[in-house]
């Protein structure tokens, strides 16, 4: 007979957020939490948590402590980490706030020190800060990987990685790679972690040239490789992607106006007469081998995959149709403020670019006419040919995602799970089942936020079924601000999990 531990907080944090707050993004499904808990063990709702699903999933997201200095941007939010982990049929919780040096400072301060994105960097109460813009807070709120057993948060404007124990949430420090971390630029959000080499590939970019580098950490932690990409201005890069030889770095046309930046004004622009470029660069290779393409004019967020056809390096990403919606008027001032935000508005769709190293032709298609984004994948394809991306659909106008659909890029086929009214999903991670062969033998598992319910959930889902619903529903101990990045990390990549007898032990209890 098991004994229910109940949760615990364990943190508590005081926010200076008004009382009587009406931004969107700071309310309703994105009101932020104050409290840090403990779960050990979870309430099932519904079903029962799968014996062979072990490893733990990560999300982070932004959690505003404090208003912004003007204007708040989703994107301006501190880090927090929730963690659920799966091991012998139960389940557990932890959440944290990440602990940056600005998180840290403005907590001392009581108030806000540092502009957002939507603000004048002349704003900033500090003579120094983080990122591309620099003079931002470094929230390391945007994206998370676990590589050598560690969890990394990072920032989509470049900033430290800060290093988190995948298990307990407890803060680890920042990330140096043994002295030679870029701390000049920083690291963008979306460094990639190939689990066949062991390696964490990145990029960073900043206005100064040659606005592009990328490197690799190899599995020692060592950085092993670097290389400058030089562009023809500051860019905005968000996303990269990789295969068994290449990776592929990107210049897309939504970039600072050059003009508003001669005055340090960073309003970014979608010059639509000019071609989408892609760098396809060998993974230890120098300037002399990266490789251009163009292609037709958009922006990208995320890249599911890539992988080698022949001579061909086969790219899917989310392509956007409008990339700089038209304010027309339309909805609340709320929904016209950040209609850049909203899947629909963007016209988000799954795409793929062929490129031929050796011709140099270019060839794209649409692979869809469905809009969605934020596409994961079964891990153990990355960077090699593969069958599924597993993606989010979004509420129309707004930053929200509203269900699931697994995109079949074999047959074009689809299959969909939509969340009930006024219920909010999170980034959907691919978890494969233990000692599973099949590409979709596995588990997706998400975060809810339930505004019906007031509550929040963990989902699982089979990754072959997914319109048949959840098999397994547990409950968190609050409601939770609705998210985005997540990540996925087998048990068997993380220290102490099989060295000892339960999970409790493994996360130290």
């Amino acid at each position: 007979m098991s004994i229910k531990i109940h949760p615990e907080i364990v943190g508590k944090f005081l926010s200076t957020l008004p009382e009587d707050d009406d931004h969107p993004y700071r309310t309703g499904p994105w009101r932020p939490q104050t409290c840090e808990w403990n779960a050990d063990d979870l309430t099932v709702v519904e079903g029962r948590v799968p014996d062979d699903l072990d490893g733990v999933y990560l999300r982070n997201t932004e959690n505003p402590l404090h208003p912004a200095l003007k204007n708040y941007h989703p994107f301006d939010g501190d880090g927090m980490l929730h963690i659920v982990g799966f091991r012998d049929g139960k389940a557990f919780y932890r959440n944290r706030f990440v602990r940056t040096d600005g998180f840290l400072e403005e907590n001392a301060a009581g108030g806000p020190l540092w502009p957002g994105i939507a603000e004048p960097v002349e704003l900033a109460r500090r003579d120094y800060g983080w990122g591309a813009r620099t003079l931002m807070k470094d929230a390391s709120s945007t994206d998370v990987v676990v590589h050598r057993g560690v969890a990394l948060t990072s920032h989509y404007q470049c900033g430290d990685l800060y290093r988190i124990d995948p298990c307990t949430g407890d803060a680890l420090g920042k990330e140096d790679w043994h002295g030679a971390f870029p701390s000049d630029w920083g690291v963008s959000a979306h460094p990639k972690v190939d689990d066949r080499t062991g390696e964490l590939l990145f990029f960073s970019y900043s206005k100064q040239a040659p606005y592009l580098r990328y490197g690799v950490v190899g599995d020692t932690g060592d950085i092993v490789h670097g290389v400058d990409v030089e562009l023809p201005g500051p860019r905005l890069p968000h996303d990269m992607a990789y295969t068994e030889n290449y990776v592929i770095l990107n210049d897309f046309p939504l970039f600072w106006d050059p003009a508003l930046l001669e005055h340090n004004i960073h309003l970014p622009r979608f010059h639509r007469e000019t071609p989408s470029r892609f760098a396809i660069v060998p993974r230890r290779g120098d300037a002399s081998q990266i490789m251009w393409f163009e292609a037709d004019p958009t922006y990208v967020l995320h890249f599911p995959n890539a992988y080698e056809d022949g001579d061909e390096i086969v790219v899917d990403g989310f392509f956007q149709g409008d990339p700089e919606p038209a304010d027309n008027g339309m909805g609340n001032k709320w929904q016209r403020a950040f209609r850049f935000l909203a899947l629909d508005r963007m016209q988000a769709r799954l795409h793929r670019w062929r490129f031929n190293v050796v011709t140099g032709e270019v060839r794209e298609e649409q692979l869809t006419d469905s809009i969605s984004e934020f596409g994961m994948i079964n891990p153990a394809h990355a960077g090699l040919p593969y069958r599924y991306t597993y993606a989010a659909t979004g509420k129309p106008g707004w930053f929200l995602f509203d269900g699931l659909v697994r995109h079949d890029l074999q047959t074009g086929g689809e299959e969909r799970f939509a969340f009930d009214d006024g219920v909010y999903g999170s980034e959907t991670a691919m978890a494969p089942r233990v000692g599973s062969t099949a590409e979709d033998d596995g588990y997706l598992v998400t975060l809810t936020t339930d505004m019906t319910a007031d509550a929040s959930y963990c989902l699982v889902f089979d990754a072959a079924r997914v319109a048949d619903g959840p098999v397994c529903k547990l409950a968190l101990p609050e409601r939770i601000s609705s998210g985005t990045h997540s990540t996925w990390a087998p048990g068997s990549d993380l220290p102490r999990w099989r060295d000892t007898d339960t999970a409790a032990q493994a996360i130290g209890l």
